[in-house]
């Protein structure tokens, strides 16, 4: 019960904080004039969605940093190296992606860090954690619990974490396209791996890293009261950049990386459609899909925009559902 009570209590100061960030926040953008420029190519369907404020991630970002250290300067949680790394991510990809969309704003287009600078910032960020990861004692390799596997894979797995986080942080912007789509998936996603969290006992500050997971998860909750449809502010590369970034990190620390797949598939689905997209134009000069990353796909079907969201979070859920089965109780 004591388990519960704290994940209960982390959910709800993240949600409290998150929707008083979101009141304050969401004036403050609109006064400077902190508006998204929505694409050429979604001008049609999304024409209602220019100049509505960005960099809403904040709205998430800064109750979770507030509530964990007040919980820390309580002495309610337990710092630790793994916590450390964990903020370390959290706020190093938020730090890019903000830079980003100020980019973007004060340029008045869709034009912010070109694809180059982007993946060099992810990749400065993704190096420094594998230098605190390897610093801290962890095994450098894939240790699956669940089927008692546990494979040394030396310098390659520095190459395979970098891969991981960069993968994540991408996919969770990609995703990032309709109103609420990429929050609510976000939100399954961290609810799974707090619960995944709070069983990696063998894990440096296990409790500590599950209670930042439900601190997130309701804060993503209150982000959500905004961004759901019709979103009064989008999460920004800010925002997503940050989501994708931690949540690998926190799959990686807790030695998940395998249940880290299932969890995200969703983010996964959306990547390889825009990569098979891109391999199908470049080799055979015609498309595969009609819009994408998939969701525009739905777009150009004709699916309501709702629909189209409510249909991901469901295959979003089952899919966490399946990987806490297969992390914590197969």
């Amino acid at each position: 019960m004591l388990v519960l009570a704290k994940a209960m209590l982390a959910l709800m100061i993240g949600f409290i904080l998150a929707i008083i960030c979101g009141l304050g926040l969401i004036p403050f953008l609109k006064r400077k004039k902190a508006g998204q420029s929505v694409s050429i190519f979604l001008k049609e369907k999304h024409k209602d969605k220019n100049g509505i404020p960005t960099m809403g991630g904040f709205i998430f970002i800064l109750p979770v940093i507030l509530a964990i250290a007040f919980l820390l300067w309580l002495n309610k949680i337990e710092w630790s190296e793994n916590l450390g790394i964990i903020l370390f991510v959290f706020i190093g990809y938020a730090l890019l992606g903000f830079l980003d969309d100020y980019l973007i704003i004060r340029r008045k287009n869709n034009i912010g860090l070109t694809e180059i600078q982007k993946l060099f910032g992810q990749l400065v960020i993704a190096i420094i954690f594998f230098y605190l990861f390897t610093k801290s004692g962890h095994f450098p390799g894939l240790n699956i619990h669940t089927l008692g596997i546990k494979i040394n894979m030396g310098w390659l797995y520095g190459l395979f974490l970098l891969f991981i986080l960069v993968a994540s942080s991408n996919a969770v912007n990609i995703t990032d396209g309709l109103d609420g789509l990429a929050g609510g998936l976000s939100l399954i996603a961290f609810l799974a791996m707090g619960l995944i969290a709070w069983n990696s006992f063998w894990v440096e500050g296990y409790e500590s890293i599950a209670i930042f997971c439900f601190i997130l998860v309701g804060a993503l909750l209150g982000f959500l009261f905004f961004n759901t449809y019709p979103a009064k502010i989008f999460m920004g590369d800010t925002g997503s950049l940050a989501l994708g970034g931690t949540l690998a990190s926190v799959a990686i620390l807790t030695n998940h990386e395998v249940t880290f797949i299932i969890i995200a598939g969703v983010f996964i689905v959306e990547t390889l459609v825009c990569i098979i997209q891109t391999l199908s134009m470049v080799y055979c000069g015609k498309k595969i899909f009609l819009m994408t990353p998939l969701h525009h796909h739905f777009e150009k079907l004709g699916w309501d925009e709702r629909d189209i969201v409510k249909m991901f979070w469901v295959f979003g859920l089952l899919l966490a559902m399946g990987g806490v089965l297969f992390a914590v109780w197969i």
